[in-house]
């Protein structure tokens, strides 16, 4: 042991990384178990905007939980291991924070002497929610917020040498009406652990000062264009140049002006992307000031389109490159036994979405949860559509609407200015974050009429501020006539209560099959499920009889289905997989063929 504590110090892990360990006896995924805290999440975060030089700050931090009012405390409580909630297992904290109280975190680092002359830009992949952060005493920032990245430019605050960093986070939880998801106070039935503070990388970045800021790359395959903007910050003047590579070797090459759209031919061969060609294409995209490169990032992109259209017999179907496509794919809530919200590792945030594709599926539905941008770059090159939720304000809707079928207009949820406004806000961003991912093709504002409020007006919004994606208004909620799709929600048999002749009619939800396994249960209590099995067999028959049910709605007019759902969580068992994914509950080949008939059933194979 003795041999091995000097190897590890030798290797530059700090001594104290020794002492770390999940928190309580919690349920663990493989990837859990043989964690290395000295080596968490440390693949560049963002995908999509990539530079050369970066420093990742995930680790061991000091931590300290205390009442929200209070100013940072003299002295902390241990060490957290970010970027894992401190009521999670991989935290090595495993202690919940209720919305009276904030959790503080304090780390030191050097920033590389290398970096002299550059600003320096200290990015968060995601705090939830609200977020203030000081450098060596001085305030930096703060940001609200619980799904989407942000960045601070901590350069003048920074010392030669040591410096310490500083971050206070407040989850208000169900205190205020906010997008929360479905972590809730008491985590029971469909209902998660409450989850705060840090859960996404956090990193170091040196920039120019003239530097991009962020990137909107929208294709078109009508007019066979990529349209660029590269945002830049104290760039007023400067140009961009965007480089695509067209995959046979050549370079495809246009220039505009920095915060300003411009335009880049499509490949004359381009291969447009779906899940059966998810073809990527690299874009390098530089900013030029008197001639000479400021800032280079790397990204890449993807040519498709999605849109609906009047197809077989007048009815309206999902459409990808203009030609009817099913979408069928898991309910995925994106949680973990072991990290709640944050995997335990990228292998492990890839694993989930390789084994949906596996299994046959062409799409996941993200369930009132935003992922890290790794998880969407994933779906990028897999090939997955994602249906993006927006996660609810409340966990319950307006007393009434749970009957079946409840799906007509009104009633809404009733939110002040200030609720309203901060929702467009955080969905705003969202859709921002999202908007360069190839993989992602509808936005859907409320679930099951969750905070479901101004739904006509909200849709709209979505639609005008993204028209490139196709919006689901309200996915198994009170219905409107407005958005491209009308979504019904039925357990455990697939329904269709109502054919709207001028949207896709869609089933939003479905199944929750459940099968319990022995010794991969969150916990001895009650388990929820909608319909329940003996044993595996069972559970295979009936997800096929299900299937043949799906397909039966088709000629009515149903153009995608999601069936719940990818894992177990919590006290849920209806995946098709364990919780710690270490078992897939059901017959793998005879699941695949029985999905790929139906992914399949609108084009003929």
């Amino acid at each position: 042991m003795k041999r091995h504590i000097i190897l590890l110090i030798s290797l530059g892990i700090a001594a104290d990384m020794l002492a770390w360990k999940p928190a309580g006896d919690r349920m663990l995924t493989t990837w859990g178990e043989n964690l290395n805290p000295a080596a968490v999440h440390q693949e560049y975060p963002r995908p999509q905007m990539k530079r050369g030089e970066w420093q990742n700050l995930n680790g061991l931090w000091e931590y300290a939980i205390a009442p929200r009012n209070n100013a940072e405390p003299k002295k902390f409580d241990g060490e957290i291991l970010v970027p894992f909630a401190p009521q999670s297992a991989l935290s090595g904290v495993g202690r919940d924070v209720t919305a009276d109280d904030a959790i503080w975190y304090r780390r030191s680092f050097r920033v590389p002497r290398d970096w002299k002359g550059k600003r320096v830009m200290l990015n968060f992949g995601a705090v939830d929610w609200k977020t203030e952060v000081w450098v060596n005493g001085v305030k930096a920032g703060t940001h609200t917020g619980g799904y989407t990245p942000f960045s601070l430019d901590i350069t003048p605050a920074l010392n030669n040498g040591d410096n310490t960093l500083t971050v206070k986070a407040w989850d208000p939880g169900q205190t205020v009406k906010h997008p929360i998801g479905k972590q809730h106070d008491v985590a029971e039935t469909i209902w998660y652990t409450n989850q705060s503070g840090i859960w996404q990388t956090v990193w170091l970045e040196p920039v120019s000062a003239a530097h991009i800021a962020r990137l909107k790359l929208t294709p078109d395959i009508d007019r066979r264009i990529l349209t660029v903007e590269a945002i830049a910050s104290d760039a007023p003047d400067a140009l961009v140049e965007a480089t695509l590579a067209d995959g046979n070797g050549h370079r495809i090459s246009a220039k505009g002006y920095a915060n300003m759209p411009f335009e880049l031919p499509m490949p004359r061969d381009a291969v447009l992307w779906s899940p059966d060609t998810p073809q990527l294409y690299p874009l390098e995209v530089r900013l030029l000031s008197n001639g000479k490169t400021v800032d280079k990032v790397d990204s890449y992109t993807a040519f498709r389109k999605f849109s609906i259209g009047q197809c077989d017999n007048g009815n309206v179907r999902l459409m990808l490159n203009d030609k009817p496509l099913f979408h069928f794919g898991p309910l995925d809530q994106g949680w973990w036994p072991d990290g709640l919200y944050t995997a335990p590792s990228d292998e492990a945030l890839r694993y989930d979405l390789e084994k949906t594709k596996d299994l046959g599926f062409n799409m996941v539905r993200k369930h009132i949860k935003v992922e890290p941008a790794r998880w969407y770059a994933h779906c990028d090159s897999l090939g997955l559509i994602v249906w993006q939720d927006m996660p609810s304000i409340d966990g319950y809707p307006p007393a009434g609407v749970w009957d079946m079928p409840r799906y007509k207009i009104g009633p809404e949820m009733e939110y002040s200015d200030w609720e309203k406004q901060n929702y467009y806000k955080e969905w705003a961003e969202i859709i921002d974050f999202v908007y360069n991912s190839p993989s992602v093709g509808v936005y859907v504002p409320f679930n099951e009429a969750w905070g479901q409020f101004d739904t006509v007006k909200t849709a709209e919004w979505t639609k005008a501020y993204d028209p490139t994606r196709l919006v689901n208004p309200a996915s198994g909620g009170n219905n409107f006539p407005t958005g491209d799709i009308l979504d019904w929600h039925h357990y455990p048999d697939p329904a269709m209560f109502a054919r709207d002749p001028e949207r896709a009619n869609v089933v939003g939800e479905y199944g929750g099959l459940g099968l319990v396994v022995l010794g991969h249960r969150w916990n001895n209590g009650d388990v929820f499920q909608y319909a329940g099995f003996p044993d595996a067999d069972a559970l295979c028959d009936e997800y096929e009889v299900q299937a043949e049910n799906l397909l039966r709605l088709v000629p009515q007019g149903i153009t995608a289905g999601v069936y719940t759902q990818t894992t177990d969580v919590e006290n849920e068992i209806n995946g098709l997989m364990t919780y710690d994914r270490k078992v897939v509950k059901f017959d793998e080949p005879r699941i695949r063929r029985i999905n790929r008939r139906i992914v399949n059933c609108l084009n003929g194979k």
